[in-house]
């Protein structure tokens, strides 16, 4: 069944895509390759230092990677870790279409069990 329920990697990945900022700052990564934290800043009506706590939380879950060159803090999307929640969410599928499996065919062939 579902092994990885209480993984605590699982949960941070799941928070760290729970806002929409932060998904839409993956989304520019993937999109435009690595960029300086003051240029992803540009695209938000936030603050430089609120960015960059959206930008923590998606580096915690390992979803960016941060490299500093001087004072200069460059960010690039790694979706290695989106394998964990692609996992989760396929066993959730799967478990979903067996329920429908069992409800097709009772409504096909009738509850035979009860017979």
């Amino acid at each position: 069944m579902i092994d990885n329920l209480h993984d605590d990697s699982l949960s941070e990945l799941l928070k760290a895509v729970s806002d929409t900022t932060r998904r839409s700052l993956l989304t520019k990564l993937c999109q435009q390759g690595t960029c300086r934290v003051t240029d992803l800043a540009q695209y938000y009506d936030m603050s430089l230092n609120a960015v960059s706590k959206h930008i923590k939380i998606l580096e915690k879950a390992g979803l960016v990677t941060r490299k500093t060159i001087g004072r200069t803090h460059w960010i690039d999307a790694d979706l290695d870790q989106v394998s964990v929640m692609e996992n989760w969410f396929y066993e959730l599928k799967s478990i979903w279409e067996l329920r429908l499996d069992k409800l097709n065919d009772i409504l096909k062939n009738g509850d035979n069990e009860n017979d």
